[in-house]
């Protein structure tokens, strides 16, 4: 469950923020007329990433087995392709992200009504169809016959809800930065699991081999249905039988992937001052000197 409460809340934060962002800044600039049209697109994205969600959840019962386990797999890579791209893209641009909303959305107050509207639905939108996507994989590989991950996700959204109220409220200021370091740690973390099982999927699916190949066996010591083993597969999706190949997968994943989103950014270098600088200088003294 806690690992869900954590997608949850990180991916619901962040549209969270860009929903803060908009609104204070119509505010701020009296553009309140273009507040309808901004809760038009926020709605209509949060509209699309449900259906979107509902549409996998309801959509892969009517297929067989084997499609499910195919279909489930290839979907658990993609979305822990999209997250881990998220949580480096949110990391490098986090610093400049008011900026670029800022001035997206000055570019819609002068198209009109509708470029308002696709701002904040493109805004938005992103974050709501990736959040889906993943909640969907790791609900999925979760998988314990009770409704606790989804009510990890959405005790997770409710809290990210009610904490960008008070960021635009001013009562909480948390540094930002630190936060989506740690959570994206975790959330990487977390979608090593989700791939391991995205992998058990498609060895179910009989698209990759080595499913009775097992790199080790330990559900005397872990049993799944204990306090304990609950808490471990909530958290990272912990599977006491894994196949060999979900264990050189899962740390193929886990340890450059953390290692390089752990490793402190690189100072930007100046750009190299041109080789005949000295000399170009030393001319044009000459010159000025002669005139």
């Amino acid at each position: 469950m806690f690992g869900n409460y954590l997608i949850g809340l990180r991916e619901g934060l962040e549209a969270s923020l860009v929903v803060c962002i908009l609104i204070a800044y119509l505010v701020k600039t009296e553009r309140r007329d273009a507040l309808v049209p901004v809760w038009t697109g926020v709605g209509v994205a949060a509209g699309i990433s449900l259906g979107f969600g509902c549409a996998l959840t309801f959509g892969s019962q009517e297929l067989t087995f084997k499609a499910q386990e195919a279909l489930g797999g290839s979907l658990s890579i993609v979305a822990v392709a999209l997250v881990t791209w998220m949580v480096f893209w949110m990391r490098r641009t986090a610093r400049h992200l008011r900026a670029d909303l800022h001035g997206k959305l000055d570019a819609a107050l002068r198209m009109g009504t509708a470029a308002l509207v696709a701002t904040a639905f493109l805004a938005v939108g992103r974050e709501g169809l990736e959040t889906a996507l993943f909640v969907w994989a790791s609900v999925r590989a979760s998988n314990d016959g009770t409704h606790a991950p989804l009510a990890g996700v959405l005790l997770g959204l409710l809290t990210a809800v009610v904490l960008g109220w008070l960021f635009y409220r001013g009562a909480v200021r948390v540094n930002l930065a630190r936060f989506f370091t740690w959570t994206g740690a975790m959330l990487v973390v977390v979608a090593a699991g989700v791939l391991a099982y995205g992998v058990h999927d498609l060895q179910e699916a009989e698209f990759i081999g080595g499913l009775r190949n097992k790199a080790f066996d330990i559900s005397t010591a872990i049993p799944p249905d204990s306090w304990y083993g609950t808490l471990l597969k909530g958290v990272f999706n912990f599977q006491p039988n894994p196949t060999v190949v979900q264990v050189v997968v899962w740390a193929l994943y886990l340890v450059p992937v953390l290692a390089l989103f752990l490793a402190p950014a690189r100072p930007r270098t100046p750009a190299p001052e041109p080789a005949n600088r000295a000399s170009a200088d030393t001319a044009t003294s000459a010159d000025t000197a002669g005139s």
